[in-house]
């Protein structure tokens, strides 16, 4: 076959294609192979014609052998290409890229549009594929071609918007590459806005805020962003919002920080980020009851914020709200684990404060839950605070020997540590020795000597350790004074000083007003209460004692408060007021049914109404639950009497006299 043969069976292969004669095209092909058997085009019509037969593994080898002979030759690339694009064709979007990258490479320096559509093409497949490098790298070169073509600023604009739209899902499993591009991006795209202000503009920026504040190590240019904001749009809220959150997740609060929290509520009072900064303001400034308020408000509006949730249980564990602290570590650790990563130095802290907390409401369920918490604290076994808090939990679930352990190892590992001394003392404290106890304490408070905790527990050691210790003005009552001076939400504090004025030195009139000091702090103190209760009425301070009963049950829900209800009913009872009286003693009732005293008390308030049946029966419950009250059978006995029941009176007498011969009021029935 002559060359001028070849030629013309080229031709007709051509023709044959361009006819959809397919079978007809790869003929002509096959007989210029025999003459030239590295003959481009024939490969390439080859590839072309196997393709629309439905032979992909031919075509794809056609093509292959033409770009072999030929790598820098279009045509058979495209081939290659349209084949790859086809839709039956699967697991080739791999080499489908390949193909791409080439034909970029050969269009680079002819044809732009078409470089510019394989470009949008390769973008796709990597978006696809979600490899979003591969398409910031390439969306970029194809900004970069359109800048050198001389682009328009508003066609510029476009694309960098449209490379943020298409890296947009890339945040959450970002490299650090891909999230440098997204943010360049971002900043040429708000700084080639045609109009500003505007809406559309605003939007963008809100965008790009939100996507830079996804980025802990972006702090500089999360600030620098929002305060670009804040100069072109000084009536929107949103970016000092912002600011104000990043300040409190940021966990160090400079002047900066608080001159952003007081102008945002003076831009909006409601706004959620300004109160919670405002009560992280109050809790900086030691006023924990505003500061609980605040965060409260503000974490309504704003929940997703696991430093504010922290702040809050740090404000809580301040006035010794223990199981609202609780509450609060577990929304922050909530908050924790949303889509936006962990932040591990939040949790950490979280999880110790949560244990801390626990450890105060002091019963085995807790400190069961304590040592979850801290086991869940990374690189724990390292910090000897941790250890220290372990050894509390392990104290107060009653695990002696595990707790006596880490009590000694810290104390060689760390002996100028105020918490391996403290744990020690905590251990003595609960085994009675009490000369080891105040030594430890006095060691942990020469270490940390503003820890009220340190000088109450050596106040107790004090007051029990001996009598001599009790009286002495310089031991238990100095304590007791410095623990309440140094916490004033100490409500335990107060309680023991009452003990001290009560039961040494004989003050009635100030030991009333430290139970009355401690049972403000937490009413579920019902010690506290009884005795400022009980000293009030000493006292002859009637009014007192009622405002602190009255205040108590309108508060109490059903079942609950008995010794308040008891308190004001026996009160009734002594002040003929019987219906007063049953009404109380019935509330009491519902808390503690068992109670035979209080049954008793209401068989007498009922006497005293004239409800003879219903007391009748009231001191029959009280005899039954406590066989020995005679007062309660002998009542019973007179009331049968006066029912004109005088064979079960005579009964009941004559089981008195059994117990008791000379029962005056018996014989005397």
């Amino acid at each position: 076959m002559s060359n001028k043969e070849v030629k013309a069976a080229l031709k007709s292969a051509r023709d044959a294609i361009r006819n959809k004669e397919y079978k007809e095209a790869l003929k002509h092909c096959k007989a210029v192979l025999k003459q030239e058997k590295n003959n481009y085009n024939a490969w390439v019509f080859i590839g072309l014609a196997a393709a629309e037969l439905e032979q992909p593994d031919q075509a794809k080898g056609a093509y292959k052998k033409a770009i072999e002979l030929e790598p820098n030759q279009l045509l058979a690339w495209q081939g290659l290409a349209n084949l790859y694009e086809k839709p039956n064709q699967t697991g080739v979007k791999g080499d489908l890229a390949d193909v791409y990258q080439k034909l970029l490479e050969l269009y680079k320096s002819g044809d732009k549009q078409k470089w510019c559509d394989v470009c949008n093409k390769l973008v796709d497949l990597y978006h696809q594929e979600k490899k979003y490098l591969e398409v910031a790298e390439t969306w970029q070169k194809l900004i970069q071609m359109r800048q050198e073509e001389g682009a328009e600023k508003a066609e510029l604009h476009q694309l960098w918007k449209k490379m943020i739209q298409l890296l947009r899902d890339s945040t959450s499993n970002q490299d650090n590459k891909t999230e440098q591009l997204l943010l360049t991006a971002f900043e040429h795209a708000v700084n080639s806005a045609d109009t500003v202000p505007s809406e559309d503009h605003q939007n963008l920026y809100k965008d790009f805020i939100q996507c830079l504040s996804k980025f802990p190590h972006e702090a500089a240019r999360l600030e620098k962003a929002c305060n670009d904001m804040m100069a072109l749009y000084p009536t929107i809220s949103y970016p000092l919002e912002v600011l104000c959150l990043h300040f409190v997740n940021s966990g160090t609060l400079s002047e900066e920080a608080l001159h952003c929290f007081s102008r945002l509520l003076e831009m909006d009072t409601s706004s959620g980020p300004g109160i919670i900064g405002f009560g992280i303001k109050c809790l900086q400034e030691k006023k924990y009851k505003e500061a609980v308020k605040s965060l409260t408000e503000g974490l309504q509006k704003t929940n997703q914020c696991p430093a504010a949730w922290h702040y809050l249980a740090e404000a809580q564990v301040k006035i010794h709200k223990h199981g609202s602290a609780v509450l609060s570590c577990n929304q922050a650790l909530k908050a924790l684990e949303s889509p936006e990563g962990p932040n591990l130095r939040w949790k950490n802290l979280v999880l110790q404060l949560k244990a801390e907390t626990l450890i105060k409401i002091a019963d085995a369920d807790a400190a069961e839950e304590a040592i979850k918490a801290l086991e869940q604290i990374v690189e724990a076994s390292s910090d000897p605070v941790v250890s220290a808090i372990k050894g509390q939990a392990y104290l107060n679930k009653g695990l002696m020997d595990e707790a006596s352990k880490i009590s000694q190892e810290l104390l060689l590992s760390h002996p100028d540590l105020a918490e391996s001394h403290a744990l020690d003392g905590y251990i003595h404290y609960s085994q009675k020795n009490y000369e080891q106890a105040e030594r430890s304490f006095l060691n942990a408070i020469e270490r940390k000597a503003e820890t009220a905790e340190y000088h109450q527990y050596l106040g107790l050691t004090y007051w029990f350790m001996s009598d001599e210790t009790k009286r002495d003005k310089g031991k238990a009552l100095t304590q007791f004074l410095k623990a309440a001076k140094l916490d004033s939400y100490l409500g335990s504090a107060f309680f023991y000083l009452g003990n001290y004025y009560r039961d040494i030195a004989g003050d009635k009139s100030r030991a009333r007003g430290c139970y009355k000091k401690a049972f403000e702090l937490d009413e579920t103190d019902e010690e506290s209460g009884t005795a400022a209760v009980d000293l009030s009425v000493e006292l002859g301070d009637m009014d007192t004692a009622l405002s602190i009963l009255n205040e108590v049950t309108e508060k109490a829900s059903p079942g609950t408060a008995k010794w308040a209800w008891l308190h004001r009913g026996l009160y009734y009872l002594r002040s003929g007021q019987p219906s007063q009286a049953v009404a109380d003693l019935q509330a009491a009732l519902r808390a503690d049914p068992k109670d035979s005293n209080c049954w008793e008390s209401l068989g007498e308030a009922y006497l005293n109404r004239g409800s003879y049946s219903t007391a009748l029966k009231s001191f029959r419950r009280a005899s039954e639950l406590n066989p020995g009250l005679m007062y309660s059978i002998y009542r019973a006995a007179a009331l049968e009497q006066i029912l004109g029941k005088y064979e079960n009176a005579i009964a009941t007498y004559q089981q008195i006299l059994k117990k008791t011969e000379n029962y005056v009021p018996a014989l005397k029935g």
